[in-house]
């Protein structure tokens, strides 16, 4: 087993609320431990550029409430390279880190993955992405707190679209998971969710919309994640717009409003759970895993389990659900 006595932490790819609570939770639980701890900022990149700074327990202060990354993120084509990772654990190992905690998405598993593997460097994951989209752990950082942020969206489009009788179309991401357009929509009462999961028909939205119609709703509001086959929703609006003539229909793109804000408190006690379990494991001389929540315990997946097994999120119950209760 390998000693470690200074553990780097990064955040990498796109940003989630839970992030800072999580770096927080690991740092505290590492200098309780008796290790030294490196904040690694800019992710891969920040490796390649050296560019590290030593954290104690006042560095975490004051930040748990905050969305976004203290240790800021950022894209690394050179990482992809075998010479950019050489480059970046030569500067690991300069500056005596000898464990990583690496917090993100697959983007962010895979290079954690191959520069474990290469260069024999103890690492531990955490899933941070909104898009709840990895196998191993039921939720993942920032997920709870996007979906929330959703669903008051959703409550405040639907006070104009009932003052003006309007069918909005409501764009959520999600380019291959479905999680936050079905949760969000059966939580905002939407009239359709279009997912990337599961394959939707215009002309079976268009039957839908037409019962909506029928039955005299004030107001219709259909979600569609970024990734839905139909094209987004700019393109499916245009669609329906072209058969029905008697709708005023609105396009509202939530976009990156759903990355930022204030973590909720399941995200907070998620990502707390998550930073003292990952220096656990990593103290304990695990390597190339993932920590997640799976029921409400826990448990460690290896990193190659993470990467290449599918995740399907959506149960059949929710799926049947948002069809009846549309009605």
């Amino acid at each position: 087993m390998q000693s470690i006595s200074k553990v780097g932490i990064f955040t990498s790819g796109g940003d989630a609320p839970g992030m800072n609570a999580c770096i927080r939770a690991a740092v505290r639980t590492a200098l309780h431990a008796g290790k030294s701890v490196i904040g690694i900022y800019h992710g891969y990149q920040g490796m390649i550029d050296a560019d590290f700074q030593e954290m104690n327990s006042r560095s975490v202060s004051n930040i748990i409430q905050l969305g976004g990354t203290i240790l800021k993120t950022a894209r690394c084509d050179a990482f992809r390279t075998p010479e950019g990772r050489k480059q970046a654990y030569d500067n690991l190992k300069m500056a005596g880190i000898d464990g990583l905690i690496a917090i993100g998405g697959d983007g962010t598993f895979t290079g954690a993955e191959v520069l474990s593997r290469e260069h024999n460097i103890p690492t531990v994951c955490i899933p941070g992405t909104i898009d709840n989209d990895l196998y191993g752990s039921d939720f993942t950082l920032g997920y709870d707190t996007a979906t929330n942020t959703v669903i008051e969206a959703i409550d405040k489009i639907r006070d104009t679209a009932a003052s003006h009788d309007r069918l909005f179309f409501v764009e959520v991401m999600g380019r291959d998971s479905g999680c936050i357009a079905l949760n969000a929509g059966i939580a905002g009462g939407a009239e359709a969710i279009l997912l990337p999961e599961k394959s939707t028909a215009i002309a079976n939205l268009c039957n839908q919309l037409e019962s909506a119609a029928k039955s005299k709703k004030s107001s219709t509001i259909v979600i569609v994640a970024e990734g839905e086959e139909n094209g987004g929703a700019y393109n499916v609006a245009k669609e329906v717009k072209s058969r029905f003539d008697f709708y005023d229909t609105k396009v509202t793109i939530l976009g990156h409003l759903q990355r930022g804000g204030s973590p909720s408190s399941f995200d907070r006690v998620l990502a707390s759970r998550l930073g003292f379990a990952a220096i656990r494991h990593l103290l304990a001389g695990e390597t190339r895993v993932m920590v997640g929540l799976r029921g409400n315990e826990i448990k460690t997946t290896p990193l190659e389990e993470v990467l290449n097994k599918k995740v399907f999120k959506l149960s059949e119950d929710m799926l049947e659900m948002m069809d009846v209760l549309s009605i």
